[in-house]
């Protein structure tokens, strides 16, 4: 098989460059080891840019999103037992993001390549990379105990952390960047309302937490937990109970109890590998870059890669240039260093660290005070959080 794109990974980042390419003609196949079940089963972030947002519109599959999303111009900052709201849209001279669930623009992206008949593997196994260094890459799988190969001009990595594309640079050609967190989000997922029509962010003595919501009936929240705590340990009334103790009263009160249907916790990390491209192999995505989810970049960053190599992918094929392909990796990086460092800083404002300490909460008060009080830091926080220009 021939193709001219080959994409490994079915998440948005892969599915939304297979569909931007579809729209200038550039044929592309993608590879996935999961399950189209499993895939769409992933619970995940759901907080836009206007940028993603633009770029779906700009790949056909923003239908749905624009009659279900939520268009949220603030966000709320709760401590000192009080809210404290940051007017994003005023602070930003318009701009806002739009609450909508990865699942759904996974959802969207999929049912808009499979109507267009594009192809898309699932359950490949032994995904490997071959001759991305040459001219000629190509990329091998089994499926149903037969071997492919897929030759192509360019190869995407799409398929996050723990794929394959990363590790199949050699380690003396790439450098990484880690930080852990001592602490992880303990979530759920209920179909209740939301205690807020925008997110609220908590800075508490217990720990942080989070009021999220996928839509205006299902509400995502978060609390802070140890690294070691297991799921099993929280029932759903512990849960509710612990995360109304890190609430205002007026937002604990607001809180719609109710059976939980996914419960996970999640570790916090920071992590970016450089550079992003090597050869004709380009890492997108969580397969280059990781962030924790305080400041809502993850998908963001994804998509804001997707765009940089969608436009060196045109200019290559239409215009013979490689100009932008070689801008590729720089220009991706410098966004996401900077989407790195806010959300470093929104991670180490708003929990707990063990160092933290009572004249380490003292300063997060602080800093706090000041950030919500200041005009030129609240606008700060503004324009990182509806997304950096591109």
């Amino acid at each position: 098989m021939r193709t001219q794109v080959a994409i490994v990974g079915s998440g948005p980042s892969g599915l939304l460059l297979g569909q931007l390419l579809a729209t200038i003609g550039v044929e592309t196949v993608i590879l996935e080891r999961s399950s189209r079940e499993h895939v769409l089963g992933r619970v995940r972030a759901g907080v836009l840019e206007q940028g993603t947002v633009d770029l779906l519109s700009e790949a056909g599959a923003a239908t749905r999103l624009n009659a279900e999303g939520l268009q949220h111009s603030g966000i709320s900052l709760a401590f000192d037992g009080r809210l404290h709201r940051i007017d994003l849209t005023m602070l930003t001279g318009g701009k806002h993001v739009t609450v909508y669930g990865q699942t759904e623009v996974t959802h969207d992206l999929m049912d808009k390549r499979e109507a267009a008949g594009l192809a898309t593997v699932y359950e490949a196994a032994n995904v490997a990379l071959h001759d991305f260094d040459g001219e000629t890459p190509f990329v091998t799988y089994d499926k149903d105990g037969v071997s492919h190969r897929i030759d192509c001009n360019f190869i995407a990595g799409c398929d996050g952390y723990h794929g394959v594309s990363r590790k199949s640079v050699p380690e003396r050609s790439i450098k990484t960047f880690e930080r852990q967190y001592p602490f992880g989000w303990l979530g759920v997922l209920a179909e209740v309302p939301p205690a807020d029509h925008e997110l609220v962010y908590a800075n508490h003595e217990r720990g942080f937490a989070l009021c999220s919501m996928r839509s205006t009936h299902r509400s995502r929240y978060y609390v802070q937990c140890p690294l070691d705590d297991h799921v099993e340990a929280w029932s759903d009334d512990r849960f509710w109970d612990e995360l109304r103790r890190r609430l205002p009263p007026q937002t604990a009160a607001a809180v719609t109890v109710g059976p939980s249907f996914e419960k996970s916790i999640a570790p916090l990390r920071s992590f970016v590998a450089e550079p992003m491209r090597f050869g004709r192999l380009f890492l997108v995505g969580d397969a280059a870059h990781i962030v924790p989810p305080t400041g809502a970049k993850g998908l963001n960053l994804a998509a804001s890669d997707v765009r940089y190599l969608f436009a060196g992918l045109r200019e290559f094929y239409r215009d013979k240039s490689q100009v932008g392909l070689d801008a590729y990796s720089g220009k991706a990086l410098a966004r996401v260093w900077k989407a790195v460092r806010f959300s470093w800083w929104m991670t180490m404002m708003l929990h707990r660290f063990p160092e933290t300490g009572e004249f380490g909460q003292r300063i997060q008060e602080a800093e706090l005070d000041y950030l919500v009080h200041s005009k030129a830091a609240s606008t700060a926080l503004a324009e990182n959080y509806v997304g950096l220009p591109y």
